[in-house]
């Protein structure tokens, strides 16, 4: 028999090494933030103001670092984390600062608005993905991340429809590269229009792909347009729930494969909660002052995340053609959206 005692027992090695990385990709995220506040601020001591505010200049500032290197792939834990539970978090602390009755005063008009937006834009997305030839599960990526919330109802959808990774990635890419132009270009749309606060901020919920999107778009027009933007955002996130279940019975699966977590993030039901506190005046003034007052900073830190998550070669090798449709797609909601706000008393 051999000496049992003479063989050192393997231990499992401690995680260092994978919590070494996560802690340089979030540190990256931070820098990338960093960066993009200081620069605001030169534009506001060169200019007078910022032409590119923090939350929209991360994103550029992230996607160009992406073009030129890629973080190893140790790093992407903390990519990760900074791009969503950083961002889940800011999204829940607002939450806090929101007056429900901003939109409850408004009566059915605005959840009937969504509905129909959401219907619409997922049989546009879908119509015109199909009638420029892009593959059918494909297709339907393109037209849930475009009608619901970007790259979370893509990711929800594509296990429910069965599409493959070659097929999911391209429709983040598209996703992600469209959201960061839609933050962009459409302050300067409801500046064009004449939007109110709380139109602009009905608007950008309508038609931005995300939630950190929302905030993006809507915080240089005021807090004020940003709680109701990331108010109509959540209610339209809550389709996806629905949404899921029909593509599940439509592909003969039933119900029960879908998750509660895939209906109902933790995010959103603490939004909701902080919500509920804050419109009931359960939530201490200074507690609610102070939520409110991280999610920007938690925003610029998960927007940095997103901009290195933006693939410009995957883009690339898919073609033109699902680009186009996405592109599309996209502005067929914000008319979509355009209507709706000028049909109903939503503003």
């Amino acid at each position: 028999m051999p000496n049992q005692a003479a063989i050192p027992a393997r231990r499992p090695r401690p995680p260092f090494g994978s919590l070494r990385d996560g802690v340089f990709g979030l540190s990256l995220c931070g820098l990338i933030a960093m960066a993009s506040v200081l620069a605001a601020r030169l534009q506001t001591m060169l200019l007078g103001q910022p032409v590119l505010e923090p939350l929209v200049l991360v994103i550029l500032l992230g996607a160009a670092l992406r073009a030129v290197w890629s973080p190893p792939a140790g790093w992407r834990q903390g990519i990760d984390l900074g791009g969503r539970v950083l961002m889940e978090i800011a999204v829940m602390a607002l939450g806090a600062g929101t007056d429900a009755g901003l939109i409850l005063r408004q009566g059915p008009a605005l959840p009937l608005a969504i509905a129909v937006l959401v219907t619409l834009g997922l049989a546009a997305g879908y119509a015109v993905s199909r009638a420029l030839g892009v593959a059918p599960r494909l297709a339907v990526l393109i037209a849930c991340g475009n009608a619901i919330c970007g790259n979370s109802a893509i990711a929800a959808a594509a296990p429910v429809i069965g599409a493959s990774a070659a097929e999911v990635a391209p429709a983040i890419a598209f996703t992600a590269l469209l959201g960061a132009a839609v933050v962009m270009l459409l302050p300067a749309l409801g500046s064009a229009l004449g939007l109110t606060a709380h139109q602009f901020g009905t608007l950008a919920g309508m038609t931005v792909y995300a939630v950190p999107q929302v905030l993006a778009a809507t915080l240089p027009a005021g807090l004020a347009s940003a709680q109701t933007g990331t108010l109509v955002k959540l209610m339209r996130v809550l389709m996806l729930g629905p949404v899921l279940l029909g593509l599940s019975l439509a592909r003969g699966r039933g119900a029960r494969r879908l998750h509660l977590t895939q209906m109902l993030p933790w995010f959103i039901l603490g939004f909701a909660a902080l919500a509920a506190l804050r419109t009931a005046g359960l939530l201490p003034g200074m507690v609610a002052q102070l939520a409110a007052a991280l999610a920007t900073p938690l925003s610029i830190v998960a927007m940095a995340a997103l901009g290195l998550a933006v693939d410009g070669t995957t883009v690339l090798r898919q073609g033109h053609r699902a680009a186009l449709a996405a592109a599309l797609a996209l502005l067929a909601l914000t008319a979509i959206a355009l209507g709706l706000l000028r049909l109903m008393p939503l503003g």
